[in-house]
């Protein structure tokens, strides 16, 4: 699975946001997460409407969380994003499509699996625990216990 531009901007900022003291301005946020002004903008009214975030306006305005970051789910973040969390459609809940060999595919089961771990751990990993644990480097990436093959 590869997520989005859009939808690593809306974790960073998530993450950006649950880690500040105070309420945040959308031109600290963009500085701070890297993110291009306008675009962070239209993300954050996104993520208002899906009741992640709230919005203060004014001189001094900015955004917080709405709802507690032990509240919000990687999951729900991607699914809102993203669509689905399912590498294939054929196995997808919310963008099922058929497939012409569905009754004889002998690989279906393996991304079916895929999906049910990959929904498993985004449901039940939140914002507040992500920020819990230490930031990954490249040479955690990199580690020969955590390479399986090429391509990953």
């Amino acid at each position: 699975m590869k997520v989005s531009k859009k939808t690593d901007y809306a974790l960073r900022a998530l993450f950006a946001i649950a880690e500040a003291d105070n309420l945040i301005s959308i031109r600290e946020l963009s500085e701070l997460v890297d993110v291009p002004r306008r675009f962070l903008e239209n993300i954050m009214l996104e993520m208002n409407r899906a009741g992640w975030v709230k919005s203060i306006p004014g001189r001094y305005g900015g955004y917080v969380l709405a709802k507690g970051a032990d509240e919000i789910t990687m999951g729900e973040v991607i699914r809102y994003f993203e669509g689905m969390i399912a590498m294939i459609s054929c196995v997808s809940v919310s963008n099922y499509e058929p497939c012409s060999q569905e009754g004889k595919c002998h690989f279906r089961r393996v991304f079916l699996n895929i999906r049910n771990l990959t929904a498993h751990i985004l449901d039940k990993t939140t914002i507040a625990s992500c920020l819990a644990q230490a930031p990954v480097t490249k040479e955690d990436i990199l580690k020969e216990e955590f390479v399986g093959g090429l391509g990953i």
